[in-house]
């Protein structure tokens, strides 16, 4: 047993090892390990937001390739629960370059969510006592695992997203004043 360090030793060791020390790499691989891949704009405007939900998402091992490639499609997705259980429907990723025959995927498969069993069930009674759908935001990495921000939204009338446009375009213009105000009392 001499020379040999405990097990706990072993692993805090090879961790110094692995973490780059600090600086350029290490900001790096932390936007590496937290990154944006998609984000799905038109459910913004197509939709009021009521509630947001992060929650993992189960891919195959090409499908996480294609992720990390950012080659991902989130038009016309929503997801549904089938069976007590949460399905992303309509997100298309294209198959891995490298991947084919037997490590190759389905891209218009269904995904199936990772959510607690009482989130779950919250969303499906607001879904069905307000006629509430759920679409996914967007789709990124965080700690080197997939996740999707899924929405629980309203849709909006076309008078509804006109209005949602007039009043962004306001506060945008009022900030803009405001900066030429304080620009100008400097």
């Amino acid at each position: 047993m001499v020379g040999r360090l405990p097990s706990t030793d072993v692993a805090a060791a090879k961790k110094k090892q692995s973490a780059p020390a600090g600086g350029k790499g290490a900001r790096d691989a932390d936007r590496e390990r937290n990154r944006l891949v998609a984000s799905n704009r038109r459910a913004r405007h197509d939709y009021e937001i009521v509630d947001t939900l992060e929650c993992g998402i189960v891919l195959q091992g090409s499908e996480v390739k294609s992720l990390r490639a950012g080659r991902i499609a989130l038009q016309d997705s929503y997801a549904r629960i089938d069976d007590g259980e949460l399905w992303l429907f309509g997100v298309h990723v294209p198959p891995y370059a490298q991947a084919n025959g037997f490590g190759a995927h389905d891209p218009d498969r269904r995904r199936k969510l990772l959510v607690h069993r009482r989130q779950i069930d919250e969303w499906m009674g607001k879904s069905k006592q307000s006629s509430l759908t759920m679409v996914p935001l967007s789709i990124y990495f965080k700690d080197g695992r997939a996740k999707v921000e899924l929405a629980l939204a309203r849709g909006r009338r076309q008078y509804d997203k006109r209005h949602a446009i007039a009043a962004r375009d306001a506060g945008r213009d009022a900030a803009r004043e405001a900066r030429t105000v304080a620009k100008l009392r400097s």
